[in-house]
């Protein structure tokens, strides 16, 4: 899958939630408007892509408000004083845990941060009709 196909596949899936394209690309990147196919180049060719991705206005409608969310919670170890005074060290197992919170994106814009190349993150979260089967679900 090229760039510009995922871009086009994340741009439509936010647009199904009520992401405009044509008005954030006008407002946010001050260009002109031609197509939505020639937009999608700009973005691609000069990796304008990282403003749309970290875009609030993207994030809040690529992921819906109150969809359920999957995270892992890191490994954890600290100190810790206890009762009688003395110091302990604490560690606690990852484990995986699931939300269905209003602002899911908020969580994911701080993972889109961290990831090491963030298309790939965002690609992870594509409902693609390949990946649903044959019978669509």
């Amino acid at each position: 899958m090229t760039r510009n196909e995922l871009l086009q596949l994340l741009i439509g899936q936010a647009r199904s939630n009520g992401f405009e394209f044509r008005k954030w690309y006008v407002g946010r990147l001050r260009l002109s408007w031609t197509t939505a196919k020639e937009a999608v180049e700009v973005l691609a060719l000069e990796r304008r892509y990282y403003a749309l991705l970290f875009s609030h206005e993207f994030a809040a409608s690529f992921w819906k408000a109150g969809e359920k969310i999957t995270f892992q919670v890191p490994e954890q170890t600290f100190q810790r004083t206890r009762p009688d005074g003395s110091i302990g060290t604490v560690k606690r197992k990852g484990f995986i845990r699931r939300s269905a919170r209003e602002d899911a994106w908020k969580y994911h814009l701080r993972e889109l941060a961290v990831a090491e190349e963030p298309l790939l993150y965002m690609k992870k979260f594509l409902r693609v009709e390949e990946e649903m089967g044959p019978e669509g679900f």
